[in-house]
């Protein structure tokens, strides 16, 4: 999938046509360079579906400060475990923000990974999960 790049190069046509054509498919906030967007305390949108080979970026679009950190448990079988900060595995990432905010995505910071398996993906916002500030990826074939 590469609707990014197709909403940049198709918007640089210029046309009025083009430009009210592409309105819909502009990503959160009217962006087409991510796909998520992070609220106060929460993912927007909280579900996307993708397809095997996307990449999904997240934009933290938020004054707060968040993680994108995949939940134990909460993988399909061989799927790859994904974190801000790159950690390995959810106690690790855990542990790093406590000790000192590992993972941070600060305002406009963004972070990406590439969906290999099918099924769905579920991560969480470390600092925000008591306030349910959960989200899903559905990886398609």
């Amino acid at each position: 999938m590469y609707r990014r790049r197709f909403l940049r190069r198709a918007g640089a046509v210029g046309s009025a046509a083009t430009a009210v054509g592409l309105a819909g498919c502009a990503g959160v906030g009217g962006e087409p360079d991510f796909d998520v967007g992070m609220l106060a305390a929460a993912y927007q949108p909280r579900e996307i579906t993708v397809s095997v080979g996307d990449t999904v970026v997240w934009e933290n679009t938020s004054a707060r400060s968040h993680t994108v950190t995949a939940t134990e448990g909460g993988l399909p079988d061989g799927a790859e475990f994904f974190a801000s900060g790159g950690f390995d595995d959810f106690e690790t990432a855990k542990a790093a923000w406590q000790s000192d905010f590992g993972g941070i995505l600060k305002n406009g910071d963004r972070f990406e990974h590439t969906f290999t398996v099918p099924g769905a993906h579920e991560y969480v916002c470390i600092p925000h999960r008591e306030g349910g500030m959960y989200g899903t990826v559905v990886v398609e074939e």
